[in-house]
């Protein structure tokens, strides 16, 4: 057994301090700090946040890998980076290509998703699949030539893998016939995005299963008070939505309104590009060039294309942008993705018999340890 002590214990309602935290590959509980069992091995938190691992439901690449590469190694080296961010678990994200391109990517995680329970890395919990059953009139920077109309049976295929399927609504021109299918044959996770969905269409389709919304606001049709588009649909309805929160991809002065509006429904995330964790430059994406400047990237021709968020920096973006409580800033990135995938039994928070994914970070929430299962997989 472990005991984490002098730390602000994050849980999912409120912080608590004076206390140690008892775990050994789950959660065992609180007690307070003096009554630690003498066989347990202390870990100082050093005055900082405990708080548990964080989830990132849409993240494309880091360290210069792509989970396009198809390419094992690249995924190895994202599992791995991630740590340093607080990342436990997280979707490797395809994009729209040639559908050569994403089945190998989406096979070489199933290959790898078991081993990645107790590798030197951040978990695999699935797959997103971003596309490409998209609108190409909100495709951002993805390539149109590689826009299908929705597959119901490519789904089917990799259900095992895919936990998140993004698609435009409106490209399911027979009823929903392919959503409808999605949802009622596997437990994929439906989420709208890049889409020129109107109101009415997006509401219902959140009535024949799609329960998702992919990154919030970005490449969809916006609210307007005589065209409510997608995202009046995301506010009208009980699906939860994705929050790029790296401060530019959506303005920080929203922060406190969603969080009204959405509550536990919203998740946030990085869609972080092979960029991330390197210098400025130019780099590649879906086979074209990206140019990363400050917090974003973009194609040549300017279109925003993604960003190089670190997830434990986008929650402090969140609580220094917000009067959102540290705690639910936090549940942003861990609890609430975990109930979107179903697996907030085991993990998303700090409970009592939860898997020991926990974070120990400084007073602005750099990461100083990281632990899955109750072991501890990397150190500033």
């Amino acid at each position: 057994m472990k005991a984490v002590v002098n730390g602000k214990i994050i849980l999912k309602d409120r912080i608590v301090e004076d206390s140690a935290l008892l775990f050994t590959d789950v959660i065992e509980g609180i007690v307070p700090a003096d009554k630690i069992p003498c066989e347990a091995q202390v870990v100082d938190a050093c005055g900082g946040y405990v708080a548990p691992g964080l989830i990132d439901l849409h993240i494309h690449g880091y360290l210069g890998k792509d989970t396009c590469d198809g390419d094992p190694e690249s995924i190895r080296t994202m599992s791995k980076g991630l740590l340093a961010n607080g990342v436990t678990g997280y979707l490797p994200t395809t994009m729209t290509e040639d559908m050569k391109v994403i089945r190998r990517a989406l096979e070489v995680c199933r290959d790898l998703k078991e081993e990645s329970k107790t590798w030197e890395g951040s978990t695999i919990l699935g797959c997103h699949a971003e596309g490409p059953f998209i609108s190409e009139s909100k495709k951002g920077a993805q390539d149109p030539k590689y826009i299908l109309k929705p597959d119901a049976d490519f789904v089917k295929e990799y259900a095992d893998i895919i936990r998140i399927i993004t698609l435009a609504p409106e490209m399911d021109t027979e009823d929903f016939a392919a959503i409808r299918e999605m949802c009622r044959d596997t437990d994929v996770v439906v989420s709208m995005g890049h889409t020129s969905a109107d109101y009415a269409t997006a509401m219902a389709s959140t009535q024949v299963g799609v329960s998702h919304v992919t990154h919030l606001f970005n490449a969809m049709t916006p609210l307007a008070h005589r065209a409510p588009g997608v995202v009046a649909a995301a506010f009208n309805s009980d699906v939860s939505c994705e929050l790029i929160v790296d401060a530019f991809h959506v303005d920080p002065s929203l922060y406190d309104m969603l969080w009204k509006l959405k509550g536990r429904k919203l998740c946030f995330i990085t869609d972080c590009l092979p960029a991330g964790g390197l210098p400025e430059g130019e780099y590649t994406l879906g086979g074209q060039k990206i140019i990363y400047r400050g917090v974003v990237c973009r194609l040549e021709d300017g279109t925003v294309a993604g960003s190089v968020l670190h997830l434990n920096k986008g929650v402090w973006n969140v609580y220094t942008n917000s009067t959102i409580p540290l705690w639910e800033c936090v549940n942003g990135a861990s609890l609430n993705p975990a109930t979107t995938l179903g697996i907030a039994h085991r993990k998303g928070s700090i409970e009592v018999g939860k898997d020991a994914d926990i974070i120990i970070t400084d007073q602005e929430f750099n990461v100083q340890k990281t632990m899955i299962g109750g072991e501890i997989r990397y150190e500033a």
